[in-house]
């Protein structure tokens, strides 16, 4: 059954405005390029918005003030998050509870709260409490005294190891792993010795974590992802590291140990950090920076190491003139010594 809106529904859900007929029902989102009849549309960047006249679409999500072309229109001061809400709030769909299907295993001592779903191949250890409406998907494996919080989602393959916390709302994608050892060893002559990783992890609340990425337990006490925080695939964060509420990363991030990243801050793709470093609240750091040294104000960074981004700027235009100088200053050089030799001869010659 294919599920239609009212613009005024939509309009609410999103708290736009409506200019136009608030009762035209949709059916569905589409690209401006692609867009069907019956289908509602959005426009988050300016430069398009000549495609919104030539969109087949029944409606589009506007800006305030951008000319919608004769067309049905939601003003909204966020495009781009509301056509999020929108699209959530087409796919929702209510799926029925499928309880602890055969092939699961769940252990007796486990504490399992209404509506779980197990899928077979799934495993839940001893003593682990599953909080309410959570789905474990084929494959994943719940070690012993671990905790789930309520309507969380924990898709296939991952591994949650024993005492670890994971709020509610969580969503941990494919092979995620929480709660590995961390990497620690004391040098034993020309050998190491393992150091016993007793801590655990703590993921909080409405934290959504990608494929493959890894988060390894603390030493002794707690590896921290804070609150509605958002973490890309193929991330490495080692223990001991404290990641603040509301942070975002992008892939192939490596964190090493101890180091305390603040709230709200924006970290690109192939950022990597130095172990017990910090960084401030707010700060934004561009692909492939280099954290070795703690940022303590609030800035955008990039670089190796990191500096601030117009800095960096001005010296990557500087790198890409480097062997314009190098040539320069050899021509420069040899001038030099021309002249010496000159100046030397005439010396001479006066004596």
């Amino acid at each position: 059954m294919v599920m239609k809106l009212t613009l005024r529904e939509i309009a609410e859900h999103i708290g736009g405005k409506v200019i136009g007929d608030p009762e035209t029902e949709v059916c569905g989102l589409g690209s401006l390029d692609d867009a069907v009849e019956g289908q509602i549309v959005f426009l988050a960047n300016p430069k398009l918005a000549g495609k919104v006249a030539q969109s087949k679409a029944t409606a589009v999500i506007l800006p305030p003030g951008a000319e919608g072309f004769g067309k049905n229109v939601i003003e909204t001061k966020n495009p781009y998050l509301a056509f999020a809400k929108v699209l959530t709030l087409f796919l929702e769909t209510k799926s029925q509870p499928k309880t602890v299907m055969a092939g699961a295993f769940v252990s007796p001592e486990a504490v399992l709260g209404a509506d779980v779903t197990v899928y077979p191949g799934a495993y839940v250890g001893e003593r682990a409490r599953i909080g309410d409406r959570v789905v474990i998907h084929p494959g994943a494996v719940v070690y012993e005294d671990a905790v789930i919080g309520d309507d969380t989602v924990i898709h296939a393959n991952v591994s949650i190891r024993e005492r670890c916390r994971i709020g509610k709302r969580v969503i941990l994608h494919n092979g995620v792993v929480i709660g590995s050892d961390g990497f620690g060893y004391a040098p034993d002559g020309k050998s190491y010795y393992k150091i016993p990783q007793i801590g655990i992890v703590v993921i909080e609340d409405d934290v959504e974590v990608g494929a493959n990425t890894t988060i390894d337990r603390a030493a002794l006490d707690k590896t921290i992802i804070g609150r509605g925080s958002k973490i890309d695939n193929l991330v490495q964060i080692a223990h001991n590291v404290v990641v603040g509420e509301n942070t975002v990363m992008a892939a192939q991030v490596g964190v090493a140990g101890s180091t305390k990243i603040g709230r709200n801050v924006t970290v690109g793709g192939q950022v990597a950090f130095a172990g017990h470093v910090t960084v401030a609240d707010n700060t934004m750091l561009g692909g492939r920076t280099g954290v070795t040294s703690s940022i303590t104000e609030a800035g955008i960074y990039s670089g190796l190491p990191a500096i601030p981004h117009k800095d960096w700027l001005r010296s990557s235009i500087i790198f890409t003139r480097l062997p314009e100088m190098r040539s320069s200053l050899t021509a420069l050089e040899k001038r030099i010594k021309e002249l010496e030799g000159l100046l030397s001869e005439r010396g001479a010659n006066d004596a």
